[in-house]
């Protein structure tokens, strides 16, 4: 227990008996139905759902991979973050995807498919469908999770990786299942709190640690290696560390994340939160805040790539003794593989009686002091470790005690995702296959106890997935572009197609995730791009095939569909029914939306940019980006906060009458 004070554990322990005792007092309220406890009864306010939102985006995986890539490039670390930590897909959601979600009174996407495509063979199969692709995501987030979980606090715990995942994984599952999407929504508001108090601690330290911009950019580059680092501008080439490489054409890759992330915005918004959302405008200004409150990420993430600079330059004088020290462990242990290292060097520096004498006393003589501890910074390729930096800086920049409280906030972070991901995946299994399909008749009590059985299963194959991949950012490539592109197309059409139909959905689902799948186990390594593309021309084959060897949506349906929910897109022949009035309407409301989404977007990039420029203090950049900033908020207020519906409007409001 040298790692951490007395302390720094209770103020750990001591969070995690204040949620599973919240999840706890919670179960009752959350097991009176399957809507309290998958929705929290529909009837949860608008800003405790923002707050959840921004506590399920807020993880530590994605918080050590976005450090990182800070740490790397400096604030153009946001544009490798495009690809998904960025969360660009709420800059669609916030304007109409999230509505339009809303207006289903759906509890879930898979249910959604009946809405859409009615209750025959056609929508049943699309339900089933879009619940099991929802499942294999999960599994994915989870492994991408418990990767990280693992690695962070194996640098602060007597404990292996997969032994801190264990812990960490044990405590969130039991109080999720207890409270379900009450516990998600409450705990996330304790935790948010929390996580405040890491972001305002770590952006003053680092702040008041910075002399002056032009220094801390001189260091940086000596550093990383990394020429431009106080920039906040993509360049089209920039030098990157040995397993970083493709990351070289910045630009290329920014623009390619950002178009990815826009297309995959426009079939996203079928969170919880909208679901359970009280009315549509709710479903906007949710989003606004969960926005908002994503930025306090930013600064803090910043603040931690800061130090991690000064943490190297301290620890690292001399950055050949890390080749030094790969080189070692290689010769010594000559089969090891990437996605054994950590557990080898967590393992080497906890039990030196367990490996060679030689090979211990080879790594005492590169490091003497804290050898064990600054072993864990060596990635295989013989450089610091970047995933390693946000973990690093807390052990060795963060005094005892507010050390403490920042490990709880990052643990209430991976809690707060970790919970979001299981509750709506069992959501899912329980209402859309086991309810459905399974025991049609059965009582609350059974489907909630069939919801502990697969929680389990799908934490059990996160495990497994977690420890075949290399790192972090390899689970989260695949997540983000292969599993994310093949499964792009049929999330999209359902809404702006009106020929589109189950057979679509069924089609072109099944082959993204078989492509995406197959690429995971066949093709590991290829390149993200290539991922998406290929496995997004898959999914798109299989939904335009599908569609056309298949009958089209009962026209009932299809006309109710189109009429509630009231996209744009292809839908010429129902939209031509519809009176003048109702469709000049719905034209007035969908051109809004449009002209909303550059000011929107711009409006979130400026959003994370300013506090990372004001932490590293390149005040001119800040100033320049302020004022884009503000008038991207104006351009928000003229074109969507205006003409959002009053509260009072519900799930079905002006457009009631179409006859």
């Amino acid at each position: 227990m040298e790692y951490l004070s007395k302390l720094d554990y209770g103020i750990i322990t001591g969070y995690f008996l204040l949620i599973l005792s919240l999840g706890f007092v919670l179960s009752r309220r959350a097991s009176a139905s399957l809507e309290d406890y998958f929705l929290g009864g529909r009837n949860l306010p608008w800003w405790a759902l923002g707050i959840s939102g921004m506590a399920k985006f807020l993880d530590v995986t994605g918080t050590m991979l976005i450090v990182s890539f800070l740490y790397m490039l400096g604030p153009r670390g946001l544009f490798i973050e495009f690809r998904g930590g960025a969360v660009l897909i709420l800059v669609v959601t916030l304007i109409w995807t999230g509505k339009w979600h809303r207006r289903s009174g759906c509890m879930t996407n898979a249910e959604w498919m009946v809405y859409r495509f009615g209750e025959g063979a056609g929508g049943q199969f699309a339900r089933i469908i879009t619940a099991l692709a929802s499942m294999v995501g999960c599994i994915g987030s989870l492994a991408y999770l418990i990767k990280g979980i693992g690695l962070f606090f194996s640098m602060f715990l007597p404990f292996s990786p997969l032994e801190c995942a264990l812990i960490m994984v044990g405590v969130a599952t039991v109080y999720t299942l207890a409270s379900g999407f009450y516990g998600v929504v409450f705990t996330d508001m304790a935790q948010a709190v929390i996580i405040v108090v890491a972001v305002v601690s770590i952006s003053y330290m680092s702040f008041t640690q910075v002399t002056s911009a032009e220094e801390l950019g001189a260091l940086a580059e000596r550093i990383t290696g990394s020429t431009g680092w106080l920039t906040c501008t993509p360049n089209w080439q920039t030098s990157m560390p040995p397993g970083y490489e493709p990351y070289q054409d910045l630009m290329m890759f920014a623009m390619f994340y950002l178009l990815k992330n826009l297309v995959h915005g426009m079939g996203a918004g079928y969170d919880p939160q909208y679901f359970g959302a009280r009315n549509e405008r709710e479903c906007g200004t949710l989003t606004f805040l969960w926005t908002s409150l994503m930025m306090l990420r930013w600064p803090m993430m910043m603040g931690f790539a800061v130090l991690g600079v000064f943490l190297v330059r301290d620890q690292f004088a001399d950055q050949t003794i890390l080749v030094d020290a790969a080189l070692l462990i290689k010769q010594h242990m000559p089969g090891i593989t990437e996605q054994q290292w950590p557990e080898v060097l967590s393992r080497i520096g906890k039990h030196p009686g367990d490996y060679p004498a030689e090979l211990v006393a080879g790594l005492q003589g590169i490091w003497q002091d804290d050898w064990a501890l600054k072993l864990k910074l060596v990635s295989f390729a013989g450089t610091v470790n970047p995933e390693r930096i946000l973990p690093a800086v807390i052990l060795f920049k963060i005094p005892a005690g507010l050390r403490g409280a920042i490990l709880a906030a990052l643990i209430a972070a991976s809690m707060s995702t970790f919970d979001s991901t299981i509750n709506q995946t069992g959501a899912y299994f329980t209402r859309d296959i086991y309810q459905r399909y399974v025991r049609p008749a059965a009582k609350n009590r059974e489907l909630l106890v069939a919801t502990y059985a697969f929680t389990l299963v799908m934490v059990i194959g996160g495990f497994a997935m977690a420890y075949t991949a290399k790192s972090i950012n390899d689970i989260w490539g695949w997540i983000a572009m292969g599993l994310g592109g093949g499964l792009l197309v049929p999330g999209i059409l359902k809404f702006y197609w009106w020929r589109f139909n189950a057979g679509g959905v069924v089609i072109g689902t099944a082959a993204g995730l078989a492509g995406a799948v197959a690429q995971r186990q066949l093709l590991p390594g290829l390149d993200e791009r290539l991922q998406f593309l290929s496995l997004g021309m898959i999914g798109l084959v299989g939904a335009v095939v599908g569609t056309l060897l298949s009958r089209e949506t009962d026209p009932k349906v299809l006309t109710y569909f189109y009429r509630t929910t009231r996209p744009f897109g292809v839908w010429g022949p129902l939209k031509q029914a519809l009176k003048p009035q109702v469709r000049a309407e719905m034209s007035r409301e969908h051109r809004n939306d449009l002209l909303a989404l550059p000011f929107t977007l711009g409006w979130q990039v400026t959003l994370f940019l300013m506090p990372m420029l004001l932490v590293i203090q390149n005040m001119r950049a800040f100033w320049m980006t302020a004022i884009v900033f503000m008038l991207c908020l104006a351009g928000m207020y003229l074109f969507w906060y205006r003409n959002l519906p009053p509260a009072e409007a519900g799930v079905r409001n002006k457009f009631e009458d179409y006859s």
